[in-house]
């Protein structure tokens, strides 16, 4: 059995809790990050015309700068990042579209999200398609992760 912690952090929550949920659970780490990364300014979801907002409201795909070396021997797969408009945010989409996830089970930790976790799973199965589990939590730090796992078997 083999586990692959990936995530996308804006401002760097979500990179520290996976950090410290793949040294917690000894699993490997993959930062998904955008090919053209974000500035600031590119985030500020207050700003009708930031890139975020562009992003989210024609749906775009946002391109990914590197894969996954080997993904098809992961079987557990978690993927971490804020919540932006009630889900994970485009560049999320756009890396889980690139993989094969028959069989794996996917597990969604969000760190942020005033609203909650929206409807995460909803929007996030069908770039995991095929997949045996889907499930996600809103967490604050990797120890309510790994004892979500562990309720989990």
């Amino acid at each position: 059995m083999k586990t692959l912690i990936t995530y996308f952090s804006a401002e760097g929550t979500t990179r520290k809790v996976a950090e410290e949920l793949a040294e917690l659970i000894q699993a490997d780490l993959f930062e998904i990050t955008p090919a053209e990364p974000y500035t600031k300014a590119d985030i500020d979801w207050r700003t009708p015309d930031s890139r975020c907002n562009r992003e989210f409201k024609e749906n775009l795909d946002v391109p990914v700068s590197k894969k996954v070396d080997g993904f098809e021997s992961y079987d557990t797969v978690f993927i971490g990042f804020p919540i932006w408009y009630g889900a994970a945010p485009n560049v999320v989409h756009t890396f889980c579209k690139g993989y094969d996830w028959n069989g794996k089970k996917v597990y969604a930790f969000a760190t942020s999200g005033g609203g909650g976790l929206g409807k995460t799973v909803e929007k996030l199965m069908p770039y995991v398609s095929g997949a045996a589990v889907v499930d996600a939590k809103l967490v604050k730090k990797a120890e309510e992760v790994k004892s979500w796992l562990d309720t989990l078997g």
